[in-house]
């Protein structure tokens, strides 16, 4: 397999006034294509950070970035990084960023508007259907369990068919089975072909991926891809 990923030397430092404040130091991690990954660490180990980074939602201050084998630079401008996101990273949110006023279908074909899919409504009808709500496609995340807003957000982040899915504590919010339920569906997705990355704080979730990246102090502590 490929590597899809590929960081060397990545910092991350925030300004803030005038205190530096460091994030991330000296991240060398390759991924590859296929790969089902935990990055696990205590609150302020930088997990968010490197996720946001992965994400193209934020930048590294300094060392290389490569995705899919191109390099991200430092100074990409924004609607460059928008586009390579838009068609590459599907997003799952711990707070699931639904649209509240808005149906199931609506927010599934959110992140569309930006490529103008054709037949994009057929596609979002299919996901929800992949996902279990092929019953709910009129009902507003106000009307939905937390396990059922999650299953929205995974058919969001299908809808431009995404080589890489990056969750943020996708079962923070849930409780046991409901998350268990998320999971399987990422394991799903996985055997699919998709790169699952998943941010987390629980052992559990760790256990089931294929691998277990541990960040702390803004450092990576342990990858049991090395062993």
């Amino acid at each position: 397999m490929k590597n899809i990923i590929e960081l060397k030397n990545l910092a991350k430092t925030y300004q803030l006034k005038n205190l530096e404040v460091p994030v991330l130091h000296d991240i060398n991690l390759e991924i590859k294509s296929g790969e089902m990954i935990a990055i696990i660490g205590p609150s302020g180990s930088g997990k968010s950070t490197l996720m946001n980074i992965i994400g193209l939602l934020d930048r590294p201050t300094s060392g290389e970035f490569k995705l899919k084998g191109e390099t991200i630079t430092l100074n990409m401008p924004d609607k460059k990084l928008a586009g390579i996101r838009a068609k590459t990273i599907g997003f799952i949110f711990q707070s699931f960023n639904l649209l509240p006023k808005q149906s199931s279908l609506a927010n599934v074909l959110l992140p569309t508007a930006y490529l103008k899919q054709k037949n994009a409504n057929n596609k979002a009808l299919e996901l929800l259907k992949k996902v279990g709500l092929s019953h709910r496609l009129n009902h507003k995340p106000t009307e939905m369990s937390g396990g059922e807003k999650q299953r929205i957000a995974i058919a969001r982040a299908l809808i431009n068919d995404p080589e890489i899915i990056l969750a943020d504590e996708p079962t923070g919010n849930l409780d046991s089975k409901s998350g268990q339920q998320i999971i399987d569906i990422l394991k799903d997705l996985n055997k699919e072909g998709k790169t699952i990355i998943i941010i987390t704080h629980d052992e559990k979730i760790a256990r089931q991926c294929m691998r277990t990246i541990r960040l702390f102090d803004g450092k990576i502590s342990g990858d049991n891809n090395d062993q």
